[in-house]
């Protein structure tokens, strides 16, 4: 039967690698940091408990950490003596916990929930310890995993600290490890740091449960599910992977992505069946594309709703707020920020639509553009079911113009339009007969005149 899970994340490393003023595990993946991915999969895995451990002078770390999980207890590791001092740090919690105790990294965001469900599952089988391992292409310097012949962990043994019939082992420790111990902090605190380093290696603890009479169990996954991420070439790294993953589901799920490599897809991205997503998308954060819906080439979305049926692009941006109803069409450069459109609405060429409302069925003309902002506030602009825009209008928020009315092209409309009236706000037409060659004339006179 399972029981509470406590899960200790380590999240001290500062990554000097990355070259960067942001700590590591704040660096993001698919639009989230590696760290808000493995709070999240804490959360998916039974995670009634959590604890993040995080470095020194780390406080962008902790807010990250309350900003994604509330709950959570945040607890600072002050010197660097390896693995086991950074889950001592979160003795506290540990101390006031009966269950069962899982410890992730926060700089390995692939790992899945199906992978860490196969874990606990080991101690639900009777393992007081269970590890994941990969086979290493090459192993280096990752700590070995020494199994009996019984395919249980015998020991893990650090590279450093490995003989030369050790190193010859593929089978490697990612540093995920589940326990299921009464006595937690009795085993870890019998951790010494007699090797190479003079660190405590949370490993050490495997040896310390067999020597109990307990049982150790390995768990192996791929490689590149704990691919951890140290510069920024292996957070290049880990977004291909991830946004692979991404491509496949949101294709077995049944989207079209005509050329998969070129859509990049958010962490919470979701797509309705029969979506058809043409090359060279970007999905931002937030963003849901309800069935049948196509979104054409070379268009960016972020925090966007998109309805059945609708047609975006290609060249559209739908910025946070933009709201499309069933079968709405938005065209060729045309940008929506914070706009509901109705169902059957359509703005097809190159407008700018920011901060109001179109009702349903209405026509926005090229060339449109809502004045939203007056240098200190934004305000809005409402446009009424089945109204016609005509191009190259400017609609002075705020504004409103009524159901069924027309606005003449050419048109700066500061004052609300009622309900089927026609707007018009343009200078008179005039007209000089023979005034374009007279003028012609004159120019070609006065330029053969300054080349003499």
């Amino acid at each position: 039967m399972s029981r509470s899970l406590l899960t200790v994340i380590l999240a001290a490393g500062k990554g000097t690698r990355m070259r960067s003023n942001l700590p590591k595990v704040l660096h993001r993946i698919a639009g989230r940091s590696m760290l808000g991915h493995l709070l999240a999969l804490a959360k998916s895995v039974r995670g009634e408990k959590l604890a993040v451990v995080v470095g020194p002078d780390m406080e962008i770390v902790r807010k990250e950490t309350l900003s994604a999980a509330p709950s959570a207890d945040v607890y600072v590791q002050t010197q660097q003596l390896g693995t086991a001092d950074a889950v001592l740090a979160a003795r506290e919690a540990i101390q006031g916990h009966s269950g069962d105790l899982l410890v992730l990294f926060a700089d390995t965001p692939l790992l899945t929930q199906d992978t860490i469900t196969a874990l606990l599952g080991e101690l639900e089988r009777g393992a007081q310890v269970a590890v994941l391992g990969f086979g290493a292409r090459e192993p280096g310097s990752y700590g070995r995993l020494i199994t009996a012949p019984d395919g249980s962990l015998s020991a893990i043994r650090e590279a450093k600290d490995a003989s030369e019939a050790e190193l010859k082992i593929r089978l490697c420790n990612s540093g995920v490890m589940a326990f299921r111990l009464d006595a937690p902090l009795d085993v870890l605190g019998q951790i010494g740091n007699a090797n190479a380093k003079g660190e405590f290696y949370l490993t050490d603890a495997i040896e310390i449960i067999r020597s109990r009479g307990g049982r150790a169990a390995v768990v192996v996954c791929d490689e590149d599910e704990v691919l951890g991420v140290n510069s920024r070439r292996e957070l290049a790294g880990a977004e291909a992977i991830w946004q692979r993953r991404a491509r496949d589901k949101a294709m077995a799920d049944g989207a079209t992505l005509i050329a998969p490599e070129t859509v990049w897809l958010s962490f919470d991205t979701v797509l309705g069946r029969d979506v058809v997503i043409e090359p060279n998308v970007f999905f931002g954060p937030g963003v849901t594309v309800e069935d049948g819906a196509e979104i054409k080439a070379n268009s960016h979305l972020e925090g966007a709703r998109v309805g059945a049926g609708a047609r975006i692009g290609p060249f559209a941006r739908l910025r946070p707020g933009a709201v499309l109803g069933r079968d709405v069409h938005i065209g060729n450069f045309v940008e929506v920020k914070n706009v509901s459109l109705g169902d059957g609405a359509k703005a097809n060429h190159l407008s700018y639509l920011g901060d109001g409302s179109v009702g349903a069925k209405a026509n926005i003309g090229a060339g449109t553009i809502f004045c939203n902002y007056d240098g200190f506030f934004k305000h809005k602009t409402e446009i009424g079911e089945g109204a016609f825009v005509g191009s190259n209008s400017a609609l002075v928020a705020p504004v409103k113009i009524g159901a069924g009315a027309y606005i003449g092209s050419g048109s700066v409309i500061t004052k609300d339009v009622p309900a089927d009236a026609l707007a018009l706000e343009r200078s008179g037409q005039e007209e000089r007969a023979g005034w374009a060659q007279k003028f012609r004339t004159m120019m070609a006179r006065r330029k053969a005149s300054a080349a003499k």
